[in-house]
């Protein structure tokens, strides 16, 4: 699969150019992957148009990388077990038991990683 065919859903997507979720999607993008910024607040980020909610993603998603943390993500875990990411990656801090389990019970990989360390090691 190509960059350009990965869609990479970024939850937690912020305009702020310090936050880590911001550096992300400026850094898939430089390597060419679709992305799909997930805010309820914000229109665009990165000059890319945000999608507020998960279960308006239209499209499959390949990686769904978190950027919110494991009390935020409580009331999203159906809409991610329904979105059916190919796999999830758990960010430092927004490591989740409960979601950890509905995963494994989906059959969707995930793991607690890096994506910005993965993206510039050539891991993603």
């Amino acid at each position: 699969m190509s960059n350009a065919d990965h869609h990479v859903a970024v939850l937690g997507a912020s305009p702020k150019p310090a936050r880590y979720a911001n550096q992300c999607i400026r850094l898939l993008k430089q390597h060419g992957y679709r992305v799909t910024p997930l805010h309820p607040r914000f229109e665009t980020i990165e000059d890319l148009p945000v999608t507020p909610e998960l279960s308006a993603i239209q499209d499959p998603v390949d990686t769904l990388t978190l950027y919110v943390g494991p009390k935020g993500l409580e009331p999203m875990i159906d809409d991610i077990v329904r979105l059916a990411p190919r796999r999830v990656i758990f960010n430092p801090g927004t490591e989740s038991p409960d979601l950890q389990q509905r995963l494994d019970a989906h059959g969707i990989d995930w793991f607690e990683a890096c994506t910005l360390v993965m993206l510039k090691t050539d891991q993603f």
